[in-house]
């Protein structure tokens, strides 16, 4: 048993146990040992600090605020929320104190999604299309024909844009850099994707307009259901809203012809599972060792590559859709995971 500890030295223990002084700091301050510190310590069930170190300069109070200005886009990055505290709450602390009481409290730093911006017309008419179309089974959807333009350029660029996020969550307006066509140098081609494969592909010469549209539809698209021996009475051709696609000249055309052609909501990406496609074709050429030397190399690489997709890969995207019928509606109208 060790030497009994009068009182007063007791209660000057306790009193600095309570302030948070760990029990080598008391023992170098009182006539007393680390041991009976503890023992105290014990005997009145105070936690003790395990080790010394400097007091944390947010509270869990502090992390909480960081982490509602950067979900709530109040303060867009840890260079601005920093600033903020600073500014507004006169706690002065580096980037790397932010960055750690954000992951704290569990958000972590990710990449932004490039997503088409959304108007409240586009959210509504989204929703009201997926609501429509929420009983369609995958046999339903094997019925369409889907189909896109996209440019491949021979150097592909990334431009990256980070955010913090919790999870995986619902993509918000602070977590979405959002995309818009445009031009620059490459091929641009169309191509349609059927449930039994890919179909014809097409390299656009010089500007796809209303008349070119028109003759990749008549030929690509007539020599695509040929192909894959699909009774046109059975089919639903699916294009977006493309001002050429919505000419009178196509108009005509598809109102002349034996398949229904599907209702598609603007800035609608995520609804299409071709795009996935031409994720794909993007991916693998980028697995060629050195780039195209020209714009026709280009062309026979990406000819190669979409005439290797499997319809298998084109069954699995088109199968996807009832999911991203049902993301939309959970999402209100607003962007998918897709």
């Amino acid at each position: 048993m060790g030497k009994k500890i009068h009182k007063s030295l007791r209660d000057d223990i306790v009193s600095q146990l309570l302030q948070g002084k760990t029990s080598r700091k008391i023992a170098a301050d009182l006539p007393v040992s680390r041991s009976s510190v503890q023992r105290i310590a014990k005997a009145k069930k105070i936690e003790m600090k395990s080790k010394a170190g400097r007091n944390k300069k947010l509270t869990l109070r502090d992390e909480k605020f960081c982490a509602k200005q950067i979900v709530s886009g109040a303060s867009k990055s840890v260079r601005e929320l920093t600033k903020t505290m600073k500014d507004n709450h006169g706690i002065s602390v580096d980037r790397r104190t932010v960055a750690r009481a954000l992951n704290n409290q569990g958000l972590r730093a990710g990449e932004k999604k490039k997503k088409p911006g959304l108007s409240p017309k586009n959210i509504k008419a989204r929703l009201e299309w997926a609501k429509e179309r929420k009983n369609w089974t995958v046999e339903d959807w094997n019925r369409v024909i889907f189909s896109d333009e996209s440019k491949i350029n021979r150097f592909n660029s990334d431009g990256r844009s980070w955010c913090w996020f919790r999870g995986v969550g619902q993509l918000e307006d602070r977590t979405v850099k959002t995309t818009f066509k445009h031009g620059g140098g490459g091929v641009m081609v169309w191509g349609c994707m059927t449930s039994k494969g890919v179909g014809y592909l097409c390299k656009i010469e010089g500007t796809m307009d209303q008349h070119l549209n028109k003759t990749i539809l008549e030929e690509d698209l007539k020599q695509t259901m040929e192909f894959y021996h699909l009774e046109p009475e059975e089919v639903i051709f699916q294009h977006d809203n493309d001002p050429k696609h919505k000419s009178k000249l196509v108009q005509e055309w598809l109102s002349n012809q034996e398949f229904d052609v599907l209702p598609w909501p603007a800035q609608s990406p995520d609804l299409n599972p071709i795009e996935h496609l031409w994720s794909e074709v993007k991916r693998k050429l980028n697995k060629f060792e050195s780039p195209p030397k020209g714009l026709l190399e280009l062309w026979e690489r990406i000819e190669s590559v979409w005439n290797e997709i499997t319809p298998q890969t084109c069954q699995n995207l088109i199968s996807s859709m009832p999911r991203r019928i049902s993301d939309v509606i959970k999402a209100k109208g607003k962007w998918t995971k897709y």
